[in-house]
């Protein structure tokens, strides 16, 4: 393995999370608005509820271990929606003061509760102990490239072996994008590995939407594999950087993107490219407010 554990990381040359690899390979011309342009976006109804969902899991918890039930879940849905709104104003206006505002309030709280009960269909947390919660890992490759995320949850066996939860507030994909979706997993995964010098024993997908789970169990191999993906990811994200050419990729994704305006693929026109030239070492991907970029 590269960079076993207590070896001293080389000079940071980049950083990508699994949330702007995964829009540099949805579309590079997403990538470009998000980082190299830093467009700011309006958060969706989605996202913020899924970043709602989040904290309530998050927050579950912190209750007694007896005390981990629906109910109790469910209880702090309001305070954790009146968190977020102190956190960011900004997200008061997600929905119209009046009486169409209200009841599309109401039908998306209904979802979130929905969601919470969901997860409890899936586990119970009163069997269990999380090791980690909303944790922050990085690691420097030998190339120079550093790796971050937040991981939602991490569980460590009293016999040592680790397993990552990830929870989603949409549907599991169907077969043939699972390996798309577990993309996001195996670069927590190579993470972990290279900090603690061992592999995840399982990586589990928390479906929510639909009461579904996804889980798989890596090797070294697909964790090699997964650090020549991301290496070549961002070479290919500094290609477009020296040269300027951010295509656009169209797909069904199109249909939410905030930036159709200006999207070549609808008739729109980028807004130029930052005079200032950008080193590579400065391509740095900014991480969003967690929970809304990961959806």
């Amino acid at each position: 393995m590269e960079g076993p554990a207590g070896a001293v990381d080389p000079e940071v040359t980049g950083s990508l999370s699994p949330s702007r690899a995964g829009d540099f390979m949805t579309c590079p011309l997403l990538y470009r608005f998000r980082v190299i342009d830093r467009i700011p976006e309006k958060p969706s109804p989605a996202a913020v509820r899924g970043t709602l969902v989040h904290a309530v899991l998050e927050r579950l918890y912190d209750l007694p271990t007896a005390g981990r039930t629906p109910a109790a879940a469910l209880e702090l849905l309001g305070p954790e929606w009146e968190r977020l709104c102190e956190e960011k104003p900004e997200l008061v206006s997600l929905f119209e003061a009046d009486a169409e505002g209200d009841a599309e309030r109401e039908g998306w709280l209904a979802e979130a509760r929905r969601m919470v009960e969901s997860y409890f269909s899936l586990e119970d947390p009163r069997r269990l102990e999380p090791a980690e919660r909303e944790l922050f890992v990085e690691t420097v490759l030998d190339s120079g490239l550093r790796l971050r995320g937040y991981i939602d949850r991490l569980d460590v066996a009293p016999t040592g072996e680790i397993r990552v939860v990830d929870y989603k507030t949409g549907s599991a994909p169907r077969a043939e994008f699972e390996a798309r979706a577990l993309f996001q997993m195996k670069f927590y995964a190579l993470v972990l590995w290279r900090l603690r010098g061992e592999v995840p024993r399982l990586l589990q997908l928390m479906y929510l939407k639909n009461g579904e789970v996804l889980r798989y169990a890596p090797d070294e191999a697909d964790l090699r594999a997964t650090q020549r993906k991301v290496e070549a990811l961002w070479l290919a994200i500094r290609r477009a950087t020296e040269s300027g050419e951010w295509r656009p990729r169209p797909s069904r994704l199109c249909d939410w993107c905030d930036h159709r305006q200006r999207c070549p693929e609808f008739g729109g026109t980028p807004p130029p490219l930052p005079t200032a030239p950008v080193a590579r070492r400065d391509v740095v991907v900014p991480e969003p407010s967690r929970g809304l970029d990961d959806l």
